[in-house]
């Protein structure tokens, strides 16, 4: 074992994988290769999608898990394509004046000048992933939720090796963690492991298998959700039993958009998949995608599409049962929002809701079966370990999505009782011809979209085969206005950006983002995974 992983490199040769009966993609090679195992044992794309994301539960914990949301986007077998969301909202008794008040109670400030915070018991929202699970498998899959989420409670009991990437995340909870249960569950004598480290989860695994055998009603209703509202309540905050026990799944509409005679589909609102679709109108209106690939007109075009698609996408995207949305992803509008780029760099805010989300992280899967399933789908606890609320003896770690919202009482994204908030999770999925499809994402706050922007059209641009649109450098608009950059773009290249008045910043690979890609064309499945993170394509 190397103690002392070179973090900031990614010099191993990896190629695209290829299979002909199954395809996981993730960030962890124990949790690919528990989606695989689902597979191999009868079940379809949809069954091995949750079992993948039960594992990463226990092997990637401060990324995701029961205590977070749950989206998915997929085309199936029989040709369906659709978008499930299985998100909570704010507690009943959240509203701008409460949560004000609570802030204020918390820290001393003024209640007017209170805002969300990024962190504890008020950043709490009702979990959606245990009925989220159940509920894709129940209506889609071969299998039942008790044999998905069986090598999730194997790992949590018997224990696992932690991989270097989730390793140097996992530091995050030496700090985030005051109540010694947490510390007891997710740290070693208060450290956080090293690489190779075997970790064993013994209240995550216990409340694993309780859900297993009793369904997800034994999450929402019962002791187990008194003790999770009790927590979060005796912490401060007001998520209550009842908030629990009226959350249901949803299936959406999704929303679309074509690029380059592809097509590409994306979550709609409370989601910022729109985001990611303006960014590619406004785009293609350009041509940034007709540039030399080297060239700094390509990276200038395409960074300027994403900051007007990200202006307009963090002001009005909210829950839209709340709030109407414009059709921000239409080619109309893209024309309009193309005209105001020139050839130096726009001054143009994001004007993220809240506390913005930036740098957060969480875990994609993407997977693909014999039958013609394919499915993209992301589960995610927000920021690492989440809220850093770890409800005593369960070892549910609860999301701070909350953080996402705002307490100015004007803003579309404002918080309010059952209101959802702004999502910055989108699985992506695309068409890119008759019998084939990907479904693909790039995670990390912010990163999203961006990622999106730059992997698709790695492929359609530039004809990049899946592992090499991973692996190329990437840049990212930040929330300061800077233009971050990976250190491995051609020499020359950032100083001709800086000259059309981009503050170039460089920034270590980790906040870029982590990709998956699952490809099914034909009778053929392709996988390719992210350099930037443990992970691996496996296929059989």
């Amino acid at each position: 074992m190397d103690p002392n992983p070179d973090l900031d490199r990614f010099d191993s040769r990896r190629s695209t994988a290829y299979a002909r009966n199954g395809m996981v993609a993730t960030s962890q090679p124990l949790a690919a290769q528990a989606g695989v195992e689902a597979l191999r044992e009868g079940g379809n794309a949809f069954d091995a999608a949750v079992t993948t994301a039960a594992a990463l539960n226990v092997v990637e914990p401060m990324s995701t898990g029961i205590g977070g949301d749950a989206f998915a986007l997929y085309r199936t077998a029989d040709g369906d394509v659709g978008a499930f969301r299985s998100c909570g909202g704010a507690p009943a008794e959240a509203t701008v004046e409460t949560v004000r008040e609570r802030v204020a109670e918390r820290s001393g400030v003024d209640p007017s000048a209170a805002s969300m915070p990024g962190a504890g018991p008020l950043a709490v929202t009702v979990p959606g992933s245990a009925r989220g699970w159940e509920r894709l498998v129940e209506d889609h899959g071969n299998r039942s939720l008790a044999a998905a989420l069986d090598p999730a409670v194997e790992y949590a009991r018997e224990g696992f090796p932690v991989s270097e990437v989730i390793a140097d995340m996992w530091t995050t909870g030496e700090a985030l963690f005051t109540e010694d249960d947490a510390r007891e569950e997710y740290l070693l004598d208060g450290r956080s492991p090293e690489p190779g480290e075997v970790v064993t989860l013994p209240d995550l695994g216990e409340t694993l298998a309780t859900v297993a055998a009793e369904g997800a009603d034994a999450f929402y209703e019962g002791p187990l959700a008194d003790r999770i509202a009790g927590t979060v309540q005796d912490r401060g905050g007001l998520l209550a039993a009842d908030d629990l026990a009226d959350f249901e799944p949803e299936y959406v509409d999704p929303v679309s958009t074509t690029y380059r005679g592809a097509e590409v589909y994306e979550l709609p609102p409370n989601n910022q998949g729109l985001i990611a679709l303006e960014a590619l109108n406004v785009a293609e209106e350009l041509d940034a995608g007709g540039y030399d690939y080297d060239s700094p007109e390509r990276v200038h075009y395409f960074a300027e599409a994403l900051k007007r698609a990200f202006h307009d996408g963090h002001h009005y995207i909210t829950d839209p049962e709340f709030e109407d949305v414009p059709a921000l992803g239409s080619k109309a509008y893209a024309a309009e929002r193309a005209a105001t780029v020139g050839e130096r760099a726009g001054s143009v805010s994001i004007g993220g809701p809240g506390a913005p989300p930036e740098d957060s992280d969480t875990v994609l899967l993407t997977v693909a079966d014999e039958a013609g399933n394919v499915v993209s789908f992301i589960n995610s606890i927000f920021g690492n370990f989440g809220s850093g609320v770890v409800v005593p003896g369960t070892g549910i770690t609860l999301q701070n999505r909350g953080s996402s919202f705002s307490l100015d009482p004007a803003h579309p994204n404002r918080i309010e009782p059952g209101k959802r908030p702004f999502h910055t999770l989108i699985p992506g999925l695309c068409r890119l011809d008759d019998g084939d499809w990907a479904a693909f994402g790039v995670m990390g706050g912010y990163m999203q979209p961006q990622g999106h922007l730059q992997v698709l059209s790695n492929m359609l641009d530039y004809g990049m085969p899946l592992q090499a649109a991973l692996d190329a450098p990437r840049w990212r608009y930040r929330e300061d206005g800077s233009l971050a950059v990976e250190d491995r773009f051609p020499d020359g290249l950032l100083p001709k950006l800086a000259r059309r008045g981009h503050e170039v910043v460089v920034r270590p690979p980790g906040d870029f983002g982590g990709g998956q890609i699952t490809r099914l064309d034909g009778d053929v499945m392709s996988g390719a995974t992210e350099p930037r993170k443990d992970g691996t394509a496996a296929g059989f």
